[in-house]
């Protein structure tokens, strides 16, 4: 390991049972975090190139955070996602499209599905790993019905201490300046990034970089327990999505030798 890297500060193992709720901007009850500690966490992946880039950034300073990824999205790029859940992340849940929850045109049993079909999707494209039952809303928009819901599945909600609002950025310092600005005013927090966008990509190697000279330590956040997929719901997916299928049939009924 790399003597001058960021590394990990501390590991916490968390018990999502009845739903807690983390991230000060909606959340204030669960206070875990020390001065100057930090979680980096990552919305709206798997994509290509950037989500590769902030794995790479995160790799080089021998650090760890937390990806909420879309549904459909894992569906598009299962390669990236597995290579997001083998170097060791937390994979969280973003919902199936991105709907925001609190548009009234959506039924209870929509939401529901844009929950569970999310978290279908992260487990098929992970190969029958279930993901982390931790969850972040869009657009931090939470319908009460749906926080209660969340609760009865024991799924944990994330919301964030501070915004890096990279989707504003217009390049690469403006990410780091906003969320440093932040930062020094709060001393800590959950952070909220989006492998998605390729300005964060691009600022995460000096962001990394300066939380190590400002003295702040990453803190890993693992599940207890991963998240049960609801069996209708992994069934749903596959009308749905349309995935590719790869066939189990026996090498012999697949391939036939004709001449030798």
């Amino acid at each position: 390991m790399n003597p001058e890297a960021l590394g990990v500060g501390r590991t916490v193992e968390i018990d999502t049972t009845g739903g807690p709720g983390f991230g000060f901007e909606h959340f204030k009850d669960l206070d875990f975090l020390k001065d100057h500690e930090v979680v980096l966490t990552f919305d709206d992946g798997p994509w290509p190139e950037n989500t590769p880039g902030v794995l790479k950034a995160l790799a080089d300073q021998c650090t760890t955070g937390i990806f909420f990824i879309i549904g459909k999205h894992a569906t598009y790029y299962p390669e990236i996602l597995k290579q997001v859940y083998n170097a060791g992340h937390t994979v969280g849940t973003h919902t199936w499209s991105h709907a925001a929850l609190t548009n009234k045109k959506l039924t209870d049993d929509q939401r529901k599905e844009e929950i569970e079909l999310g978290i279908s999707a992260v487990k098929w494209a992970l190969g029958g790993n279930s993901p982390a039952p931790f969850f972040r809303f869009p657009a931090l928009q939470h319908p009460p019905e749906m926080v209660t819901y969340l609760g009865s599945r024991n799924i944990g909600i994330f919301s964030c201490d501070l915004d890096s609002f990279d989707f504003k950025a217009r390049n690469a310092q403006a990410v780091i300046d906003v969320t440093f600005k932040k930062l020094d005013k709060l001393g800590k927090g959950i952070i909220l990034m989006h492998d998605f966008h390729k300005h964060t990509a691009e600022a995460l190697p000096e962001l990394l970089r300066r939380l190590k000279a400002g003295g702040y330590k990453v803190v890993a956040m693992r599940a207890k327990a991963p998240v049960q997929s609801l069996p209708n719901y992994d069934e749903q997916l596959g009308k749905v999505a349309k995935l590719p299928t790869v066939s189990q049939r026996p090498v012999s009924s697949v391939v036939t030798t004709v001449s030798e």
